[in-house]
């Protein structure tokens, strides 16, 4: 009876394994092509497991009826709202990416299924209760990550990418299993709710480089400084759809596993790793925002906005309170779609050839010869400088507005400077779509899928993303309340 109840907790996992098994033997039989068909019905598996995950998350669940195979995975609250944001940026993947492998010739049909299996290491990365589940998970999405980079086997820049992404995950891998070792070692236990209850007391110092080592090897995966310096390269080399990838679904799943590791397991000496996560914030903010000041082309410089990004989410984490775990949330809720209408905004960025304008000087103009898409491309800078009246404003303000709650006044006013610094390089892109001389470099034609994307993510990002705040906000609240919710 048991393993009837955990089988079906973990449904969208299930859904996911059976769906990528199926539709790899349609690509054995159908080849390459079936790559649309298997695209589409990938899509619709990820909107079938969107569905089993929102009543969790509505529904505010927590607790042991959560909790399968003895602790293992949970399917509460918080990572129904984390797969959510995965699936939303999974599948906006396999929409916009047909178009662009059709332009080069490289659509084959093991995209969406590494897309798929991916989606599904990550789901799992969210709902680990355990760190032998959280590393399966990771390993799960990496490996499928680290093909996807080099996914364009003719073009240098993605093999190079590939590589790079290989050997530095494969470095972060081996630090964070490290680190895990030494958590076991002195504590005697994998279960995250094993480990808070083990750090309760006295903390020693083989377990503060335990705790040290773990976030080290997770800081990687979000892209966070020190750990940064993979992302502008594998960026600007993977080919879009898989950089719009890269920039949502792992980003989302990788901070919502950074932050169930620190809260939950780590959750009884936040003392032990709020330093740690203070100093990553400040300093993936500073780079990130220096980093981007001398970009010229536009992926690298959404590469170090990601890096920035990064940083202002760190500072929830920091504040180690619900309301810094929701703000960090709706944080992140905003981040992905301001990602999705940017990056879609970029796939438009074709010449007459349709290849792909990545260079900033080449949108000069843009405002001339394609007005639409700049104005879609304006607002999504302007809402990732977080200048009002843009959504991405709200998500600074949610953030500081929590850690100066949480008494960390001097770290919301160092984000709030910084803030103000780092709109440079926003205003810059703008700048030169506006008042430049047009270069008229920007041919391509909007198609129904990219329009309806950009048009509806951008509409989110708009002064009326406001209408939804205190909905995104209630979800945020009840996936914060499970995170620090102890059985």
């Amino acid at each position: 009876m048991e393993l009837v109840r955990s089988l079906l907790i973990v449904a969208p996992e299930e859904v996911l394994s059976i769906s990528g098994l199926l539709l790899l033997l349609v690509a054995a039989w159908g080849g390459d092509k079936a790559a649309r068909t298997i695209s589409i019905l990938s899509v619709a598996a990820l909107t079938v497991c969107a569905i089993l995950v929102a009543p969790a998350l509505c529904g505010g669940a927590m607790g042991p009826d959560t909790e399968a195979f003895g602790g293992q995975y949970k399917a509460d609250a918080f990572s129904a709202f984390a797969k959510l944001l995965v699936y939303a940026g999974a599948g906006v993947t396999l929409i916009v990416a047909p178009a662009f492998f059709d332009r080069v010739r490289a659509m084959r049909a093991e995209f969406p299924l590494l897309v798929l299996f991916a989606a599904l290491g990550m789901g799992m990365m969210v709902s680990a209760g355990d760190l032998l589940t959280l590393y399966i998970g990771l390993e799960l999405n990496s490996l499928a990550s680290y093909v996807l980079a080099a996914f364009l086997r003719t073009d240098d820049r993605s093999a190079e990418s590939g590589l790079k992404y290989f050997v530095l995950g494969s470095l972060a891998s081996g630090i964070l299993l490290f680190g895990m070792s030494l958590t076991y070692g002195f504590t005697g236990t994998t279960s995250f709710e094993g480990i808070r209850l083990a750090l309760s007391g006295s903390l020693s110092t083989g377990a503060t480089f335990g705790i040290v080592f773990v976030l080290a090897g997770l800081a990687f995966k979000i892209s966070a400084a020190p750990f940064h310096m993979w992302t502008p390269d594998v960026y600007e080399g993977a080919p879009t759809p898989v950089t719009t990838f890269f920039a949502t679904a792992p980003k989302a799943a990788a901070l919502a596993l950074l932050m169930r590791v620190s809260l939950e397991a780590f959750g009884s000496q936040p003392g032990a790793w709020q330093q740690i996560v203070i100093f990553a914030s400040l300093l993936s903010i500073v780079i990130g925002a220096l980093g981007a000041i001398g970009q010229a082309n536009i992926k690298r410089l959404m590469a170090y906005s990601s890096i920035n990004n990064v940083g202002f989410m760190l500072i929830g984490l920091a504040a180690a309170t619900p309301r810094g775990a929701s703000a960090m949330l709706v944080y992140l809720a905003i981040y992905v779609a301001m990602s999705i209408a940017g990056f879609v905004a970029i796939l438009l960025l074709r010449d007459e050839n349709g290849e792909a304008v990545e260079a900033i000087s080449d949108l000069a103009g843009l405002s001339k010869t394609r007005p639409m898409l700049a104005l879609a491309l304006a607002a999504v800078m302007f809402s990732l400088a977080g200048i009002p009246p843009l959504f991405g404003f709200w998500g600074k303000f949610v953030v500081f507005q929590a850690a100066v709650q949480a008494n960390l006044v001097a770290l919301a006013a160092i984000g709030i400077a910084a803030s103000v610094i780092g709109a440079f390089y926003y205003l810059k892109v703008v700048k030169v779509m506006y008042f430049d001389e047009a270069a008229d470099r920007v041919k391509g034609e909007i198609d129904l899928a990219h329009g309806v994307l950009l048009a509806a993510s951008a509409l989110f990002i708009s002064p009326l993303g406001y209408l939804l705040t205190k909905w995104i906000g209630t979800l945020a609240d009840n996936a914060a309340t499970a995170l620090f919710h102890v059985a």
